[in-house]
């Protein structure tokens, strides 16, 4: 998996960098932002400079539940969400790419949770990011 970039911890990320780093992706970084604000108005949306992994990281939280997280990559970014095993027959059961499916299936265990990555390079991605974000939300 390529690397996230914004790995100085005194560069705060801002729209015109994340921009400029993401490239033609913007659009779907503002689609991506507009629906979670538009479905979970009361999601909180926070950049923290990590020290284990030297870089910034965005997360989105509704109600202290982190709905996902973002790393910025050049020319792109990924979103990787984190499920408990309950979280299986929603995603089984959702509309969800198959792709998506089996990569939570047969996803590695970080203790009790596995995670789904996105590589965001089309429309269709944020769609599918923002089924996980219902899903994750949906979740006790």
């Amino acid at each position: 998996m390529e690397s996230v970039v914004l790995n100085d911890k005194s560069v705060y990320p801002h729209d015109e960098l994340i921009f400029s780093i993401i490239g033609n992706k913007s659009i779907f970084w503002q689609k991506l932002m507009r629906a979670i604000h538009e479905i979970y108005p009361d999601a909180e949306f926070v950049w923290r400079y990590y020290n284990d992994g030297k870089s910034w990281l965005f997360r989105s939280i509704l109600k202290k539940k982190t709905l996902f997280w973002i790393g910025l990559l050049k020319d792109t970014f990924r979103i990787t969400f984190y499920f408990g095993d309950k979280a299986e027959s929603l995603i089984e059961q959702s509309d969800l790419p198959d792709v998506l499916k089996a990569d939570f299936k047969n996803g590695k265990h970080f203790g009790k949770f596995r995670s789904v990555t996105i590589v965001v390079s089309q429309a269709e991605d944020i769609d599918s990011a923002v089924l996980l974000a219902g899903i994750r939300a949906a979740l006790k």
